[in-house]
């Protein structure tokens, strides 16, 4: 048994890699010590959410994220915190975002309406407890092992305040923002989340979204008017319901309950069995904003000799898609989009310095600390910053995965770049031949 480098704990849980980050916080894979159990840990410096002024919104959001508990959305166990961080407990979602199917093409019209249906499901729960997400989109839209639907992302979620009827914050995506939260004169949540849902439909069975310019005023124009062409391929039961959701006027606009009538909508449909469960218990959420120094949770720092991280077969089991475990080592054409991770036989060092001198020779900027390296540019889409890290784990005696993630920017030019930047890398991609696989995994994971 090999010895596991840098692993870290915090209170019961076990810490492992980096699955995602941002500007703010970054998303670990953890295990719970005493169940056994899979979470994402989203770690946030308390430094950082008071420069910013966060604060309430963090407590809000996960506040809601506990209130909203269901089936098909995203769970938060806990929260917890030590006298620098704060760190969220959720549920591990193992499946991606939706967002990654719809880049291989769009979806057969069964599918999407099963996508549709749970999301409906979701956002109807969100409802019914005066919770409105705000910004639905397939980026935040996650799939289990199972393929079923995760909501996630409740940062800019509402809760109405008491007396007042509409909204007036304009936020979200602006290809899935409703007509009325563009106008700047207050609006409906609910219908608001119901013209975002109407997109997303659209996106799932398209391809493509319905309202998409490359400059806003354009863009803003063709929501206002609803102005948008169905494609030929589209059932008539699907471009009804689509332009009963798609209206440009929210009070004439479908709601969930006429959704739910559908006859299109109704095909196949099997509600998610939801218990209401007991009373949400806030206390944890309480003790952490206000710092309530008796309840911080111990942190415990790994050893780390200075190699790459070792990642062990619990973490490449629930990293393999349903024990499929060929996915963590083809990159053939339908894996690459959804993996962005390769393999290598070369050393850990000359990976590194390989990946900093291609990214450099397409001017991007190369930030490298030990076997993680971030490499930053322009978004040539929407423009803003496009950030992409990469980071190396030793999973056999000199055999090493290059896992890559998106750190700012658009999933779309993240899955071009990807591609593009794995072609110039070919001379350390290791492509074993068929079978090879599975069996240098299962040899990784005996040693």
């Amino acid at each position: 048994m090999r010895k596991k480098k840098g692993l870290r704990r915090i209170g019961k849980y076990e810490v492992g890699r980096t699955i995602g980050e941002g500007t703010f916080a970054k998303v670990k894979f953890a295990r719970n010590t005493e169940t056994g159990e899979s979470v994402a840990l989203k770690v946030m410096a308390k430094s950082t959410i008071l420069k910013h002024r966060m604060a309430d919104q963090i407590k809000r959001e996960i506040s809601i994220m506990k209130i909203v508990r269901h089936p098909y959305i995203v769970r938060l166990h806990e929260v917890l915190s030590s006298q620098t961080k704060i760190y969220i407990i959720l549920e591990f979602v193992a499946g991606g975002e939706l967002y990654d199917r719809i880049v291989q093409g769009r979806l057969p019209e069964k599918e999407a309406r099963r996508y549709f249906q749970q999301l409906i499901d979701a956002v109807s729960h969100c409802h019914e407890k005066g919770v409105y997400h705000r910004d639905l989109k397939p980026e935040n839209l996650l799939l289990d092992c199972y393929g079923n639907l995760k909501v996630s992302d409740f940062g800019l979620s509402a809760l109405p305040q008491q007396g007042v009827e509409l909204l007036h914050t304009t936020c979200g995506t602006p290809n899935y923002l409703a007509p009325e939260v563009l106008s700047h004169q207050g609006y409906d949540g609910a219908a608001a989340d119901i013209w975002s849902c109407g997109v997303i439909l659209f996106v799932l069975m398209a391809g493509y979204l319905p309202f998409d310019e490359t400059d806003l005023p354009t863009l803003f124009k063709k929501i206002n008017d609803a102005k948008f062409s169905v494609p030929f391929w589209f059932s008539p039961g699907a471009t009804t319901l689509i332009h009963k959701i798609l209206d440009p006027n929210p009070k004439s606009r479908i709601q969930i309950e006429g959704i739910r009538k559908d006859p299109w909508f109704r095909k196949n449909y099997m509600p998610v069995n939801h218990k209401e469960e007991e009373e949400v218990n806030l206390d944890d959420i309480h003790a952490v904003f206000n710092d309530i120094e008796d309840k911080f949770v111990a942190e415990q720092s790994g050893n780390h000799d200075g190699g790459p991280l070792i990642m062990n077969a619990f973490e490449m089991i629930t990293l393999s898609q349903g024990l499929n475990l060929s996915v963590l080592f083809d990159r053939r054409e339908d894996h690459v989009k959804r993996q962005t991770r390769f393999v290598s036989r070369k050393p850990a060092r000359v990976i590194i310095s390989t990946i900093g001198n291609v990214a450099e020779s397409m001017g991007l900027k190369v930030h490298t600390n030990g076997y993680k390296t971030r490499l930053e540019g322009l978004s040539v889409i929407k423009g803003g910053q496009f950030a992409v890290v990469l980071e190396v784990f030793e999973v056999a005696p000199s055999l090493f995965m290059i896992d890559a993630r998106k750190a700012a920017g658009e999933t779309l030019e993240y899955h071009k770049f990807y591609e593009n930047f794995c072609a110039k890398l070919e001379s350390i991609i290791w492509k074993p031949t068929e079978g090879m696989a599975s069996s240098n995994l299962l040899r990784a994971m005996s040693c």
